[in-house]
C-alpha cells in the first residue's frame, strides 16, 4: 500500500515518475525490519494479483488501491508509475469516479493573469522579424567565414487566439498537476541557494553558451513574458498522460524551453518519490549537486515526455536533446530541437542521455 500522507489521484496528477539525467534511481517501496514481518505481509498478500496482466508475479511492483485494494504492477499503468507515490493512491476505476479533469478557461484575461503576461501598451514588432531585418542588412556583407551552429529562438503562433489555446492548455495541465507557473528557476527558503548553482563545479566541466546563443535565449524569454509562446499544445492522453505536441513547424536547433523549477540538493531529495525531478549540476564533490524539481513551480517541460532507450522505436521517437549550459556562470538546462518537428509531432527527450539512471524500459 502506499503511505498516507497527502492524496494524489491518478486522472488530474503527472503520474509518471520523472528523476532525470544523473539523478538517482527511484526508491523502492521501505524494507520491513523483522523477518517475521516481512513473512506475515507476504502471506496477507499472497493472492494478490494485477487487474491488467492478471499475473502475481512481481510483488514489490504490485501498488493496492486505498480505496479497493485492487493490485496494479507499476509498469502495468496506463501511464505507468516508476515507483510507489507519496500519499493515498486510487486505481483507474476508482479514481476516474472521483476526479475529471477541467479546462482552463478560454479567457484572455484570466490567461494573462495566470501567465503574468505584461500587457503591451501598444501594438509591438515582433522580436523575430526585427531579427530577420539585420540579417538581411548584415548579408550584404562580402567577409566570409566559417561558422558555428547557432541556437534558433521558437517562432510562436501568429494567431493570437491560437497562441491562447496553447496556453489554456498548459494551464490546464499545471492546475491539475498542482503547480504554479514560472519560467525561470527559482530558489525557495529550505531549498539550495543561489550562490550555490555555480557551473565552475561541474564534474569535467561545462559547456559555455555563446553570446549569441544567450541573446537567442533571453529573446525567448521576452516572448514568453509577452505572451507570445512555444507553438506546442499540451494533450492528456490516457496511456501516457499529460503529453506535449508541436502546434506548428519547429526547425532543427530551436529552442523549444528552459527545464525550471524550485533548485534544491540532490542529497535532500535522494528519497523523493515526486515526479519530474532533473539534474542541474552534477559536482565532484556530490554534497554540491544541484536537482531542478517542478512540484511547485514549473513550466511546459514538466509534461514533456521520455523515450524508451531500450527499444530502436522508442529511440526513433527522440526529437529533443536536452543540454546543460553554464550561462553567466550559472547552470542552465535547455530542450533543443535535435531535427525538424512536424505540426502534430509529440516531443520526446532521452531522460538518461548516457547514465542510464532512469528505468525506462515500460515507457510506451
Amino acid at each position: 500500500m502506499a503511505p498516507s500522507s497527502s492524496s494524489s489521484s491518478w486522472i488530474p496528477t503527472r503520474t509518471t515518475l520523472r528523476r532525470r539525467t544523473q539523478a538517482p534511481k527511484p526508491s523502492s517501496a521501505p524494507a520491513l525490519d523483522a523477518a517475521d514481518d516481512a513473512s506475515s505481509s507476504d502471506e496477507e498478500y499472497d493472492d494478490v494479483c494485477c487487474q491488467e496482466c492478471g499475473s502475481g508475479k512481481s510483488p514489490a511492483k504490485l501498488l493496492l488501491c486505498d480505496k479497493c485494494d485492487r493490485g496494479y504492477h507499476l509498469f502495468c499503468l496506463r501511464p505507468i508509475l516508476v515507483a510507489v507515490p507519496k500519499g493515498s493512491w486510487f486505481c483507474p476505476c476508482c479514481s476516474s469516479k472521483q476526479n475529471k479533469l477541467k479546462s482552463f478557461p478560454l479567457v484572455q484575461t484570466k490567461i494573462i493573469d495566470f501567465f503574468r503576461i505584461q500587457r503591451a501598451p501598444g501594438p509591438v514588432q515582433s522580436e523575430l522579424s526585427q531579427d530577420s531585418q539585420r540579417k538581411r542588412k548584415r548579408s550584404g556583407s562580402l567577409v566570409m567565414s566559417k561558422k558555428k551552429r547557432k541556437l534558433l529562438p521558437f517562432n510562436p503562433s501568429e494567431d493570437p487566439e491560437r497562441r491562447l489555446e496553447q496556453m489554456r492548455s498548459l494551464a490546464t495541465a499545471l492546475i491539475a498537476s498542482g503547480t504554479q507557473f514560472r519560467d525561470e528557476l527559482t530558489y525557495q527558503p529550505g531549498g539550495a541557494p543561489r550562490s550555490a548553482n555555480r557551473a565552475a563545479l561541474e564534474k569535467g566541466g561545462m559547456q559555455v553558451l555563446s553570446k549569441q546563443d544567450a541573446e537567442t535565449l533571453n529573446m525567448c524569454k521576452r516572448m514568453m513574458d509577452r505572451g507570445e509562446c512555444p507553438p506546442l499544445m499540451v494533450v492528456f492522453d490516457p496511456t501516457e498522460g499529460f503529453t506535449v505536441e508541436a502546434d506548428r513547424f519547429i526547425k532543427d536547433w530551436t529552442i523549444v524551453t528552459e527545464y525550471v523549477g524550485d533548485v534544491d540538493y540532490l542529497k535532500n531529495r535522494e528519497d523523493d518519490g515526486g515526479d519530474s525531478m532533473m539534474t542541474l549540476l552534477s559536482a565532484a564533490d556530490h554534497s554540491k549537486s544541484l536537482v531542478i524539481c517542478p512540484y511547485k513551480h514549473g513550466n511546459i517541460a514538466r509534461f514533456i515526455n521520455g523515450i524508451n532507450n531500450h527499444t530502436p522505436e522508442g529511440r526513433r521517437k527522440q526529437n529533443l536533446k536536452c543540454v546543460r549550459y553554464s550561462v553567466n556562470g550559472e547552470c542552465r538546462v535547455l530542450l533543443i530541437a535535435n531535427r525538424d518537428i512536424p505540426k502534430g509531432e509529440r516531443l520526446y527527450y532521452d531522460y538518461n542521455g548516457d547514465e542510464y539512471e532512469y528505468p525506462t524500459e515500460h515507457f510506451v
